[in-house]
């Protein structure tokens, strides 16, 4: 008998015994571990079960402020600047049509962020390492073989979608530097770049530093919409209207390829890998009682994290919508985070509309950002396991997408920066229906998630969402292919 290497959730203690005839397939795929422990490192440097929480007799709103902030971290990846130009477009050319696949996008969000949540309660991994672990069996030689490349593909890929999501991320902060303070966008992206990092050395070891520095952030952007809101004074009849299924979605391809944009751009791979790791911070009891709890409590969190981003999505179209689409000069043309800006006062007629459209794109970049190197730092150490020091991953992260981004944006300006951001929403809608799949498969797994695995109902549900969002964003790759 072989002793493999021994799960941290108890869930998985039934996968500890392979027989004799695997040892040969467990030696070939250990053989392309980076790592000589078996030991798994934490992707958030040692901030595991760092966030106390109470014990299961106190009272639910205790419980409930110890597991807050982390629906925050995930949420900010539905607002960050790549959903901006899907939804100022849509608004701008639609109305207020497209409401509701902002609504459907993030039902669907909150339903993948459920599964992701239970698996990184359940099997005490995140998204990464569970895809590591599941993907290099000890069967055959020849199927390890095959699953070996599909770890590293999956990998590639996930390294990917990390690095389109902080592109979109930087582009969109340096855009906001550019717009409020004329600095030019490759200095935008290195201030952001170096900013982030910054941000992430200072707040230490602490989990709920970086939750606040989010969560106001987030607060932030909330607030600059409700006021540019009050002030382009939207027909909220018509708004409502916008919340019924239009046949137009469907019946017109060009509203249905905006449509599929909005969904790519507002759910996001790397939040999967993110949400699953951040909720190993909370020091709930490691048993069956406290894993329901903290499965409770998370859902909670994340719920009403992500309404909040359902509301800054809808008022990034809503505002697009009154301000250009139902105003009394109708500019239905706007396809550009640029030209938003500088006609938003006279769409509005009330000065400085603009400035707070440039701050809150400037947070929404800025709060993305430091989610989005965490993802990354998640992603590399989980994948691959690799030793190095945290300040170095880090960098790593951030410098894949801050060179090319810096680079173009020197050469090409602020054209060059936007056609960027639209090929990281390209990428991230390639790469999407990759992290799924994995999660769906794992999640309804009983070996690996034992008495919170998906019931038939939930794995139903969750292979439609998996099969609908790859052949959505299947046909948005072609069509932009086509459009180039």
């Amino acid at each position: 008998m072989v002793t493999l290497e021994l799960p941290a959730a108890g869930a998985e203690a039934a996968e500890t015994k392979e027989p004799d005839s695997a040892a040969s397939a467990t030696e070939f795929g250990e053989s392309f571990s980076h790592s000589s422990s078996s030991a798994e490192e934490n992707q958030y440097d040692n901030m595991q079960s760092t966030v106390k929480v109470p014990d299961a007799s106190s009272k639910w709103h205790a419980k409930a402020r110890a597991f807050a902030g982390v629906g925050f971290m995930v949420s900010v990846g539905y607002m960050d600047p790549g959903n901006w130009a899907t939804d100022l477009a849509a608004g701008a050319k639609y109305g207020y049509t497209l409401l509701t696949v902002v609504l459907a996008s993030s039902l669907i969000a909150m339903f993948l962020q459920s599964l992701a949540l239970k698996l990184g309660v359940a099997t005490d991994r995140d998204l990464a390492q569970a895809c590591r672990h599941a993907y290099r069996p000890a069967v055959s030689r020849t199927l390890c073989c095959l699953l070996m490349w599909c770890d590293v593909f999956l990998r590639v890929l996930m390294e990917l979608a990390i690095a389109a999501t902080d592109l979109a991320e930087l582009i969109g902060s340096a855009t906001a530097l550019y717009l409020l303070f004329r600095i030019p966008i490759w200095a935008g992206v290195l201030i952001t770049g170096v900013d982030v990092l910054l941000i992430l050395m200072f707040s230490g070891r602490s989990m709920r530093i970086i939750e606040a520095i989010v969560f106001l952030m987030v607060a932030l952007i909330a607030a600059c919409f409700a006021v540019q809101l009050a002030a382009v004074q939207p027909n909220w009849s018509d708004v409502g209207r916008g919340f019924i299924p239009s046949g137009q979605i469907v019946t017109d391809p060009d509203v249905l390829y905006l449509a599929i944009g909005i969904m790519g751009a507002t759910v996001m791979p790397h939040n999967l890998f993110l949400h699953s790791s951040s909720i190993q911070t909370r020091a709930y009891p490691r048993d069956d009682k406290g894993r329901a709890m903290a499965v409770r409590y998370g859902r909670i969190d994340v719920m009403f994290a992500l309404l909040c981003a359902f509301y800054v999505n809808a008022a990034i179209l809503i505002l697009s919508a009154a301000a250009f689409h139902y105003s009394a000069n109708p500019n239905k043309d706007i396809t550009d985070i640029t030209e938003a800006y500088k006609l938003l006062t006279s769409a509005t007629g009330q000065r400085g509309a603009e400035i707070l459209f440039g701050i809150s794109l400037l947070a929404s970049g800025q709060s993305s950002s430091i989610t989005g190197t965490l993802s990354g730092q998640i992603v590399m150490g989980g994948f691959v396991n690799m030793r190095i020091k945290p300040w170095q991953r880090r960098l790593i992260t951030r410098s894949i997408a801050m060179i090319p981004a810096a680079i173009v944006a020197a050469v090409s300006g602020n054209k060059g920066a936007g056609q960027l951001l639209v090929l990281s929403q390209v990428i991230l809608s390639l790469t999407l229906t990759f992290a799924v799949v994995p999660l769906v498969h794992i999640t309804s797994t009983r070996a690996k998630m034992g008495r919170f695995v998906n019931n038939w109902v939930v794995t139903i549900i969750a292979a439609a969402i998996a099969t609908i969002i790859g052949g959505l964003n299947f046909f948005l790759v072609i069509q932009a292919i086509r459009s180039a």
